[in-house]
């Protein structure tokens, strides 16, 4: 019996970036799909985690919510090729990287597609305007931050890269990343060519048209 579940659906951001670890490392696991047609998953998923954000990894008898928990719990107990968080000065490195694009990446995108979603009479301009602000800030950083080549801290495939490929995919749908900012573009197009991320942008391709602000044919 597998003992590993991961209740999320493909195309969520924060699911994709626990699923990266999992596939980068090949563990082996039971993908409870979160969505209308699958009542009972949602029903335990809800009694485990009130809350209701997900990604929820439940192994055996304990549950971890969130992302980075997640991922740090995959390491420290289902150890695969991967370490994904350093030791020392390093790991703590890769902590912070995984907090900007979580907060300065990740947040702004989401809070740009839910505005798309709220309806006429209740949209908040001010706040959109906010957002893109901040999402470019966050691209003007990392353009400065990034190396030519490989990945984003110590050469390694980290923790930093399981946030920074399915913030970087969506956030580039609703703000492009643009000519300006070379070295984003291609460590973004380094991040879709790895064999786990790939996998996630094939396996969410089915809903895309969820996508409310269109999903363009470019990925």
């Amino acid at each position: 019996m597998v003992s590993l579940q991961l209740f999320g659906h493909p195309f969520s951001s924060f699911t994709q970036k626990a699923l990266i670890a999992l596939y980068a490392d090949g563990t082996d696991f039971e993908f409870r799909m979160l969505d209308p047609e699958h009542a009972e998953n949602g029903a335990e998923f809800a009694a485990a985690w009130p809350i209701g954000k997900f990604p929820l990894l439940r192994d055996g008898e304990r549950t971890i919510p969130e992302t980075t928990p997640i991922i740090e719990h995959l390491q420290a107990h289902h150890r695969g090729a991967n370490q994904w968080i350093p030791d020392g000065d390093l790991g703590r490195e890769v902590r912070l990287l995984d907090r900007i694009f979580d907060a300065y990446v990740m947040s702004p995108m989401q809070r740009i597609v839910a505005e798309a979603l709220r309806p006429v009479g209740s949209k908040d301009s001010y706040g959109l305007a906010q957002a893109h602000d901040l999402l470019g800030r966050a691209y003007d950083w990392l353009e400065q931050r990034l190396p030519d080549d490989g990945w984003l801290a110590g050469g390694a495939f980290s923790l930093v890269e399981c946030a920074a490929a399915p913030s970087l995919f969506y956030a580039d749908w609703v703000q492009q990343i643009g000519g300006a900012r070379p070295k984003l573009a291609a460590y973004r197009a380094r991040l879709l060519a790895h064999r786990a991320v790939a996998r996630c942008v094939d396996e969410a391709r089915p809903f895309r048209s969820y996508f409310p602000l269109g999903a363009p044919d470019r990925d």
